[in-house]
């Protein structure tokens, strides 16, 4: 043996000996390698007291049997316990030593027995595989309490081992059924990385996706992992969006992630747990409370061992003194030690043990019983050895000897014990029944466990329910009914999926790239409906159905026509039944004053037809109103039409009366008098064209009530279709013609004398008329629906009303109302024109006048001092923000409580002040700009504050003088700098724009100060956020960063530059998925919830429009909270803002990019402000409050007490590294200087003026000694000059500068110092395109230190061949992708591909390849081509592909359709040619044996001449079936069916006229009977001749008519069938249908003559052939119509060989017959019938 032996920690001798192996401590221990010495054996530490009972409910188990005496009587069981350490490598020295012994040597051979006879353990799967590998071999039987691996119920590779715990393989499945159970269809996994973990959670997988569940992530954890995998395992279920947890994990891999879980605070989830550790004690505890409570997982059912406990709490180190075990489980136990006095001290060990410690006292996993599940197999494990070991030792003695079957002890071997293992069966104290399957596994039963607390707090595992694997599927799960406490200890059950299920109306869209889980809800379109939630897809209503509101079912379609009951419907009604009183009441009038003289001169026969006419018209617009039916429909256009007509007829005869009655008063008049009888029959006749129309149109086409789907999708129009639109509009046209001949007679006769002429009237109402009904035919042909109807009824009555009211509303004016006129004499002169009528406006005007008085102008309040001040001849203003915070009190309310005072001083204002002060120096000292004149500067404080900004401004505008007259004094400033935020800019533009005083701000950037109209005198050095918006935008879209977070101070510069971005980020296709505001004075709460806004969010990139200040607070508390990774995108508010470039900030906002202002070096700046000194400034506060700030004293002496000391001169700022000297960021202060500069410039540009060319009123100059302020302003849009640093500074219309901006990036370098890096610039002047480059030879750091540029986007791009599909409720960011359907494309194409493509299709189309349509569809396609538009890159729609083209598998492209004809070249094509071609020479050949045959009789008897022409036209028969064969033309379609038309009526012509011929024979031979002569040759001749030329004439105006025509069918989506269209299919069926006349007919007469004489009878053969023939054109009308493509062609060729052949063989092949084979049968006396004949 080699080593030394391996002793086991616990051991008894017996007669049979059990091993076991069990994980009693849980660390191993490494001693040092010194590589001199043999190592010394790993050890164990840390014992494990779950485990450590396990040991002894085995050792309790063995007991309780040998005390039996049923159970194996007088054999005593011994044991053998091994520590594994939870280590494979101690397992196979466990079972090494259990398989060896003890012994140093062992015999000559190393077939010694085992030492043991089984094996209990161990308690990890991968333990216990590695035993069995090493103890299978010798058929060593392992029985484990708790190794779960389904991998080992594989008998072929572990034939040795049982278990009596279940599989995991019933444990996975019931998980998978448990989380489908409660509806969480999207879990994350973890599990450990051994096989215990990895084939439990595979086969989790697996089930999981069977019942519809998806895994998020499966992430794995170890024992032997670092630390920070564990943590890195946290971080990932952290950041998932799943709620539930599956944890298939050991204890001591759930006690690594348990410990990282607490350290990163993970709660919230809901966790399911495999049954290693959901019943584990020493996890139910109040730390892991806060993660574990509501807990659900599978267990092994919970039972009681009666004993265990007084068994475990007598344990004790004085059973055995000597056993190191017991010694380390008491001191553990008890924190004591039994080492010696000396000892304790060298190893710092605890009390002594004093062995007076009870274990009753103490509450830990190895006293604790309530909870025996695994322990109850380990004791069932050992009573299975013991039943198989009793079944083999059992002996039935008969008499005095033993049979042979029994064993001794002594021969028992570990193959027996596994044999009889597999067959025990036997039931426990409990009445638990215990027995393996023929995998070694028990019956799988399971306890649902929840973890609730109990009123005490303590953690208890409750029974929920239960899994039983032996019942059917569906009964297997079952809740008992007990409450469950959810994660977070909440009653309501948590929600975990990836979509929330689509309602009702929706349908699932997959989500490309993500689990089916993960899907959107789309809306099903109009007119689908989905009723089911989560439906795949939705269905297509029937035609006469539509989608309800929600889309979840079909509802009839609203039938719509225009009905009495509406409205609508009853308004006209109502106007028709007025408008025909109103013309009842006109004939009444006219009738009770017929014999007045306006009446009888009005023509009172026609007058009273045009009344009755107008009364049918009016009447008839009701038959349009009410439910279509088939009599109404007619009913409705006929009576409108005849009426119309009728109405136009007596108005035509009224004109052609007024006309000849004219010309009849002149002198030698010779126009004929139109009398009452020509009156009538004049409008009889008008009238019966019209009737005939009517009559024509019922009779070919009436129309009839039509349900419309096509218009309305939700709504049916049920509507009068015209049937015959020519017949419609003829109706109408003939109405028309009668109008408009009307209106040209009377229009000519306008000018007859007023008082007689009644042509103006009707000029009038003809009018209005035409105007109607020209109105009237747009509007009828673009009206939907009802409106249609509505339409021409209103155009009806509008016209009806006019006629009546033009023509008869004069007349009964004077009939009524002017009787006096109703004379003869009247008539006969000239009167005046009836009436007119005059409006007259009237105007009322009240002026008030306002007097008021002189105003006074006075001074209030206290006069503000200047923070900085010099007189000179011209002053500039300057307001900054030197101090942040106004000092808030409380006013007493009783005195004045004076000028508001501020705090904490900003050294980067101070230093802005003191730019424009060096500035001014700098200007004062040039003797090229303002020479001779001095510039001053009084420079005030803003705070920032909207009300102290307006105070400094009112300070700058006021000289402080008491009293005064007036208050229009000049303002003591020229032109003001500042101020520094916008929101206090737009205060002081406000306030100074009335006085058209210029401000000029350095770091105003908000763009609604570019308003002319509200701040005319506002200008700015900075660019406005207008561009930095855009700017932004652009940027985000460059890197493709299409979803995107935003955040914004709450201020107008962060308000007003955000809705910019907005905008500008919308056009740029950019996604915004929250936008929030924050300001430094909200509460710590509001910026906690921006926090978790920012957590909960899917992008990774967050756009800044913010300022420095509010931006760290929100920074900071991101901080805190871990939020790192994120890229930032800032705007140039904060983006170079050295005061929060500190290392904490950094670590949120590593790698962020924004605009700022270009930097620059202003020289002389530096030592400018580092040489600054108060003694040098006497009364510049400050600069005094900077130097005691900076330098800790103070410079007031009586101030300096305690540790403030007095200053002492000798500082210098030149020493400090203050950021009032720091000019490295330069570009606001750059601002400044420029602004100073700007007002200098307008300043010497007003000076400089020329006499006589100035800019201002009569070209004068401003006043050099009273300069106004207005006038800088003018000249300050003038201003155009280069600073000495050589940038340009000039303003646009807008007072803005040009845009230009500096791309920066938040890097670090070595030494921990940040930079702000210049990447790249944005040049707002360049062409678009070339706006954004970025800086050569520059590397840019990302979001966490990374140099890629991170992804931020919500929904990937689609794929060629698929399109976007939005997702409901989500920016048009977030689609899904669907695949393009059949027929439609979608693909991105380069640009130098659209113009030779479209050249290409150019040259197509002119050659006739191509449809207009097809070429439209390129064109349009290769325009966006060239214009860059990538429509098809992410696809809102696919495109349809061309007619003659279909879809790719792809979808990403079309490709040209299969071009389908029968041609010569196939198979099928050369077959029919072959027997076309075969028929015509047979048919040859018999005309050829029949011209040879001419004079024998059976030829002469047959009527040669009908027969050769019947043979030629069989001929033609079979060759114009080849006609029908090759690439259709114009020529081939209309030859194909004539040719066939003709020749077959030829052929049936010819077999008709022989049928008549036979009968007319036989007739003929009858007594006295002439019939013969009434059908000799020359008749026959004829008839033939009169048959054909009928075919022909059809055939004739088949082809004049609609002739056939090449037609690509395209309705098959693979390709395209190159046809021949019919043209007129009622051309194509007269010509099949007089073919099928004339062969019935032949048939007829034939089967009527076939029992005439048989040798002269041909009856029958005719009878035979025009069978066929029937037959096989019978069969070809349905093959015909449902042939598809080419096979349409293919039978109808067929059917014309077949009925030719048909015919040929049955009328000529006897003939044939008996000429060449027979010829003793053809003479003239064989054929008379005067010999015996056989039937052929």
């Amino acid at each position: 043996m080699l080593g030394s032996p391996e002793f086991p920690l616990l051991s008894k001798e017996g007669d049979i000996t059990i091993g076991g192996v069990f994980s009693i401590h849980s660390q191993i221990t490494n001693s040092p390698l010194s590589f001199t010495d043999t190592p010394e054996p790993l050890k164990c530490s840390r014992i494990n007291f779950r485990e450590f009972r396990f040991v002894q409910t085995m050792i309790f188990a063995i007991e309780e049997i040998n005390n039996s005496s049923s159970l194996l009587p007088n054999i005593s069981i011994g044991y053998r316990v091994f520590d594994s350490c939870g280590s494979t490598l101690f397992s196979m020295r466990a079972a090494m030593a259990l398989m060896n012994g003890q012994e140093k040597t062992l015999r000559k051979t190393c077939s010694g027995q085992s030492s043991v006879h089984a094996i209990i353990g161990t308690s990890e799967s991968s333990s216990t595989i590695v035993m069995l590998r090493t103890s299978g071999i010798f058929k060593i039987p392992v029985i484990s309490h708790f190794a779960t691996c389904a991998c080992l119920s594989n008998r072929k590779e572990y034939s040795s081992f049982f278990r009596t715990i279940p599989s995991d393989y019933y444990q996975s499945r019931a998980l998978a059924k448990l989380v489908k159970h409660f509806g969480w269809t999207w879990v994350g996994t973890v599990r450990s990385d051994n096989d215990y973990g990895n084939n439990g959670m595979a086969t989790f997988i697996k089930v999981a996706g069977q019942e519809g569940v998806c895994i998020e992530y499966s992430e794995v954890i170890s024992r032997i992992y670092p630390r920070e995998h564990a943590a890195k395992v946290v971080r990932v279920i952290r950041n998932s969006s799943t709620r539930v947890l599956v944890a298939f994990l050991a204890q001591r891999e759930m006690d690594i992630l348990l410990e990282e879980a607490l350290n990163q605070n993970l709660t919230g989830l809901q966790w399911v747990g495999s049954e290693s550790w959901i019943t584990a004690g020493h996890l139910a505890t109040k730390r892991h409370a806060a993660i574990l409570t509501g807990t659900l997982g599978f267990t092994i059912r919970k039972s009681k061992i009666p004993g265990l406990r007084e068994f475990l709490l007598q344990v004790s180190p004085s059973q055995n003194p000597h056993n190191n075990l017991l010694r380390e489980f008491w001191e553990t136990t008890f924190g004591c030690s039994f080492q010696t006095h000396l000892q304790r001290q060298t190893q710092t060990q605890g009390r002594p043990c004093s062995g007076s410690e009870r274990l009753e006292d103490i509450n830990n996993p190895f006293t604790d019983v309530s909870e025996l599940r695994i322990s109850k197999n380990v004791y069932k494990a050992v009573y299975a050895v013991a039943h198989a070991m009793h079944n083999i030792l059992k002996c039935k003695h008969n008499g005095e000897r033993v049979t042979q079957s029994c064993i001794w002890r002594n021969n028992l071997e570990p193959e027996q014990v596994l044999k009889h293992l597999q067959g025990v069966n036997f039931t426990l104290q409990s009445g638990e029944r215990v027995y393996f399957d023929e995998n070694g596994d028990p019956a799988a039963i399971y306890e649902l466990v929840n973890w609730q607390r109990n009123q005490a707090g303590e953690t208890t595992f409750v029974t929920v329910g239960s899994y039983d694997a032996s019942l059917p599927n569906g009964k297997q799960f079952t809740m008992n009914g007990i409450n469950i406490t959810w994660a977070a200890e909440s009653l309501k059950r948590p929600q975990s999926v990836c979509s929330e299920s689509c309602l009702l109306g929706f349908r699932q869209a997959v989500i490309k790239g993500k689990p089916v889980c993960c899907f959107s809800c789309i809306a099903c379109a109009a007119g689908e409906i989905s009723n089911s939630s989560d439906s795949p897809e939705c269905s297509q209503c029937s035609l006469e159905y539509w989608s309800n509101e929600d889309h979840s079912q079909c509802v009839p379609k609203v039938v719509e026509f225009l009905s009495f009951e509406e409205t609508m419907g009853a308004l006209l009604t109502s106007f028709s039944l007025f408008g025909a009183s109103l013309t009842l009441m006109v004939s009444c009038v006219f009738f009770r004053f017929r014999d007045t003289a306006l009446v009888k001169a009005s023509n009172p026969e026609l007058s009273f037809l045009l009344l009755f006419s107008l009364t049918l018209c009016f009447l008839c617009s009701l038959t349009f109103i009410g439910r279509p039916s088939k009599w109404s429909c007619m009913l409705r256009h006929t009576t409108f039409g005849i009426t119309f007509a009728l109405c136009m007829s007596c108005i035509l005869a009224k004109t052609i009366v007024v006309v000849i009655a004219f010309k009849a008063t002149k002198p030698q008049n010779t126009v004929p008098q139109c009398s009452a009888p020509l009156q009538r029959t004049s409008v009889l006749s008008c009238t019966s064209l019209q009737v005939i129309v009517c009559a024509l149109w019922l009779i070919l086409a009436p129309p009839f009530p039509h349900k419309n789907t096509a218009h309305g999708s939700e709504k049916i129009i049920l509507e009068c279709d015209v049937g015959s639109p020519i017949g419609f509009w003829a109706v109408l046209g003939y109405i028309g013609l009668l109008a408009m001949l009307c209106f040209t007679l009377a229009f000519l006769a306008r000018k007859l004398p007023d008082n007689f002429n009644e042509a103006k009237f009707i000029s009038f109402s003809m009018l209005i008329f035409c105007a109607v009904w020209i109105t009237f035919i747009p509007a009828y042909v673009s009206s939907p629906g009802k409106f249609t109807v509505a339409v021409e009824v209103f155009a009806i009555l509008a016209s009806s009303f006019g006629l009546l009211f033009c023509i008869f509303a004069p007349k009964c004016y004077i009939i009524l109302l002017k009787p006096e006129r109703n004379t003869k004499k009247h008539i006969h002169i000239t009167c005046t024109i009836i009436a007119m009528l005059l409006i007259a406006d009237l105007l009322l005007l009240s002026l008030l006048s306002v007097r008021g008085g002189t105003p006074v102008c006075q001074t209030y309040g206290t006069k503000e001092l200047s923070q900085f001040f010099k007189d000179g001849d011209i002053s500039i203003g300057g307001i900054f923000s030197f101090h942040q915070n106004p000092v808030i009190f409380n006013p007493a309310l009783q005195v004045n409580p004076g000028t508001i005072q501020c705090e904490g001083l900003d050294p980067g204002e101070l230093q802005y002040a003191y730019t424009m002060m060096f500035a001014i120096e700098e200007i004062n000292n040039s003797s090229e700009l303002l020479p001779g004149l001095t510039l001053g500067y009084r420079i005030l404080d803003s705070c920032p504050s909207i009300p102290l900004s307006i105070r400094a401004s009112l300070n700058l505008m006021n000289r402080y003088e008491e009293g005064g007259g007036s208050c229009n004094k000049p303002s003591t400033v020229q032109a003001v700098i500042g101020e520094t935020t916008s929101t206090s800019t737009i205060g002081i533009a406000r306030t100074m724009g009335p006085f058209h005083i210029p401000v000029i701000s350095h770091s105003a950037t908000c763009a609604c100060l570019s308003n002319r109209r509200e701040y005319p005198s506002f200008f700015r050095t900075i660019p406005s956020d207008l561009y930095q918006s855009r700017a932004l935008a652009k940027l985000v879209k460059h890197f493709g960063w299409t979803w995107v977070g935003a955040i914004r101070t709450n201020s107008d510069y962060g308000n007003g530059g955000m809705a910019t971005f907005l905008k500008a980020a919308e056009k740029e296709g950019v996604c915004v998925e929250y936008s929030v505001a924050i300001y430094r004075t909200d509460p710590q709460k509001w910026f906690l919830e921006v926090v978790d806004i920012i957590k909960k969010s899917t992008s990774k990139v967050i756009v800044a429009f913010a300022d420095g200040t509010d931006l760290d607070i929100l920074i900071k508390e991101l901080y805190v909270q871990n939020v790192t990774g994120l890229q930032w995108v800032g705007s140039e508010g904060w983006i170079t803002y050295r005061y929060i470039a500190s290392p904490i900030n950094y670590a949120v906002v590593k790698g962020a990019v924004g605009f700022a202002a270009l930097n620059a070096h202003i020289p002389g700046l530096q030592e400018f402000l580092a040489n600054s000194r108060p003694s040098t400034r006497p009364g510049d506060q400050g600069l005094v409050e900077l130097w005691e700030t900076v330098f800790g004293c103070t410079l007031t002496p009586q101030a300096a007490q305690g540790s403030v000391t007095a200053c002492t001169g000798e500082e210098s700022l030149w020493d400090t590294d203050s950021r009032f000297t720091d000019v490295s960021d330069a570009s606001l202060l750059n601002n400044v200087y420029k602004a100073t500069y700007a007002v200098a410039h307008a300043l010497h540009l007003m000076v400089t003026c020329q006499d006589g060319q100035g800019p201002f009123e009569n070209n004068t100059c401003a006043d050099r000694e009273k300069l106004q302020p207005w006038q800088v302003l003018h000249y300050l849009t003038q201003v155009n000059f280069t600073t000495k640093i050589g940038e340009n500074v000039f303003f646009d219309e807008m007072g803005d500068p040009a845009a230009r901006y500096a791309l920066v990036n938040w890097q670090m370098d070595e030494i921990g110092h940040i930079l702000f890096e210049t990447i790249g610039y944005f040049d707002a002047l360049q062409p678009e395109g070339q706006q954004f480059q970025m800086k050569p030879g520059v590397e840019a750091i990302w979001a966490g230190e990374k140099l890629e540029v991170p992804k931020s986007i919500c929904s990937e791009s689609c794929l060629p061949g698929t399109r976007r599909a939005v997702v409901k409720s989500k920016p048009i960011c977030c689609f899904d992708c669907i695949v393009c359907a059949d027929g439609e494309f979608s693909n991105s194409t380069s640009e130098s591909a659209g113009l030779p493509a479209f050249t290409l299709a150019i040259i197509m189309f002119l050659l006739g390849k191509i449809t207009a349509r097809t070429l439209l569809f390129y064109l349009r396609m290769c325009v966006l081509y060239r214009l860059k538009v990538s429509m098809l890159s992410d696809a809102v729609k696919c495109e349809t592909c061309p007619p003659e083209y279909k879809s790719n598998e792809e979808r990403n492209t079309c490709d040209m359709k299969a071009i389908e004809f029968l041609t010569f070249r196939e198979l099928m094509g050369l077959l029919l040619v072959t027997f076309s071609v075969f028929g015509a020479c047979l048919a040859m050949t018999t005309a050829l044996i029949f011209f040879h045959y001419r004079q024998t009789p059976i030829v002469r008897a047959n009527n040669s001449e009908l027969s050769f022409l019947l043979l030629f036209s069989l001929t033609l028969c079979f060759l114009c079936s080849l006609t029908f064969i090759g690439r259709p033309s114009e020529w081939s379609c209309m030859l194909r069916h004539t040719a066939f038309g003709i020749t077959f009526v030829l052929c049936i012509s010819c077999v008709l006229g022989k049928t008549i011929v036979v009968v007319m024979a036989f007739r003929g031979t009858l007594p006295g009977s002439n019939v013969m002569k009434w059908f000799g040759p020359a008749q026959q001749r004829l008839s033939v001749l009169a048959f054909t030329l009928i075919q022909v004439v059809i055939c004739i105006l088949w082809l004049t008519i609609n002739p056939p025509f090449p037609f690509k069918n395209m309705k098959h989506k693979e390709k395209i069938i190159l046809e021949c269209a019919l043209g007129s299919p009622i051309g194509f069926w007269a010509v099949l249908g007089y073919i099928g006349l004339l062969a019935i007919l032949c048939f007829i007469l034939a089967f009527l003559a076939r029992k005439l004489p048989d040798n002269f009878n041909e009856a029958k053969f005719i009878t035979f052939s025009m069978l066929i023939f029937c037959a096989v054109w019978i069969t070809f009308i349905p093959a015909y119509v449902s042939s598809p493509g080419k096979f349409t062609v293919a039978v109808e060729i067929f059917a014309i060989l077949a009925s030719s052949y048909g015919m040929l063989f049955c009328i000529f092949l006897p003939k044939c017959y008996i000429i060449l084979l027979k010829p003793e049968k053809n003479t003239k006396k064989h054929l008379m019938g005067k010999m015996t004949s056989k039937a052929l």
